[in-house]
């Protein structure tokens, strides 16, 4: 009876214990390595709102912004300075993972954090001002064929990301060296779409999201999207870079990391929460509202998707002399 009673007793001590090691985090901050306005805001705000409209947790989740290095910064930080926090999870994109593959990030690499969720996937694309002279992707290429110095083209990022890359395989497209490119790199999605409406640049090599608030309007034109095929609802309209002749898909996972010292109970807290939320209609909407497209992984799945990813983006970088 002792033993029985011993054993209860330990059987109820566990359950305790793991009901309090998979708690949620006393305080939840979102980490956007960017300036505000570009994906790595919307991905930050997407969470920050699922989780409080779902009642998953009880003061709002805090988002902060650390821009430097699209990304690098945010990751050596949250590896050397907060590397235990159960609260706090990082915004990371494909960009990201090309930064990882090409050596960016420093002495890190994708085995220093621990990959949490994914969220959706996203589209690069390229546009331009509603009033320029280009009306089609093929407008564009060929004023550039004609004239490279003519077209200055900016994105959210330096020489060797994904923005540039992408840029850079439309330019092998027509045949130009992407050397020869007028490229001007910023920090984040927002400032060369400002760049754009000002007028310092011709054209934004960037992501679908962060162009669909000005959609509406007459401001920005959307020449193509570099999915396989042409989206649903009112992003049918704009044309893929593929039915225009130019063979060019580029998806772009959008999701989270955490630091690589938090335990493995606050990780699957933050994985259970995440497979949870990707099922409500509260989840679905936000998602919908940011322009991204349904893509589900979370804990070993993404764990095993990112690196491979990071080993495919390191052989494209080598082969444009970007990697060893």
């Amino acid at each position: 009876m002792n033993t029985f009673k011993t054993l209860l007793t330990a059987a109820s001590l566990l359950i305790c214990s793991c009901a309090f090691a998979t708690s949620a985090p006393n305080r939840t901050e979102c980490i956007a390595p960017a300036k505000p306005g570009g994906g790595f805001d919307l991905t930050c705000k997407l969470i920050q709102i699922s989780l409080l409209e779902t009642n998953t947790i009880d003061s709002p989740m805090r988002v902060t912004f650390m821009p430097g290095g699209v990304g690098a910064v945010a990751y050596n930080a949250i590896i050397a300075q907060r590397p235990a926090e159960p609260g706090t999870i990082v915004a990371f994109s494909g960009g990201s993972l090309l930064n990882l593959a090409q050596g960016k990030f420093g002495r890190y690499n994708v085995n220093d954090v621990r990959w949490l969720a994914s969220v959706g996937t996203d589209y690069g694309m390229i546009a331009v001002r509603y009033d320029s002279p280009y009306k089609t992707l093929t407008d564009l290429m060929e004023a550039f064929k004609k004239s490279t110095d003519s077209i200055v083209f900016g994105a959210g990022a330096s020489i060797g990301s994904q923005d540039w890359m992408k840029t850079a395989l439309l330019a092998k497209e027509v045949g130009i060296d992407p050397r020869k490119m007028r490229y001007v790199a910023f920090e984040g999605g927002g400032e060369p779409i400002t760049a754009l409406l000002g007028n310092h640049i011709q054209v934004v090599s960037g992501d679908l999201s962060e162009t669909l608030p000005y959609l509406n309007g007459d401001k920005i034109r959307i020449l193509a999207v570099y999915a396989d095929k042409r989206l649903d609802g009112d992003l049918a309209k704009i044309p893929t870079a593929k039915e225009q002749g130019y063979d060019l898909v580029w998806p772009i996972i959008r999701g989270f990391y955490l630091g690589p010292k938090v335990s493995d109970e606050q990780y699957q807290w933050w994985v259970d929460t995440f497979k949870k939320l990707q099922q409500t209609d509260e989840f679905r909407k936000q998602r919908e509202l940011r322009g991204l497209f349904e893509f589900n992984m979370s804990g070993k799945e993404l764990d095993d998707y990112v690196k491979k990813q990071v080993i495919q983006y390191h052989e494209m970088a080598k082969s444009f002399g970007l990697a060893k």
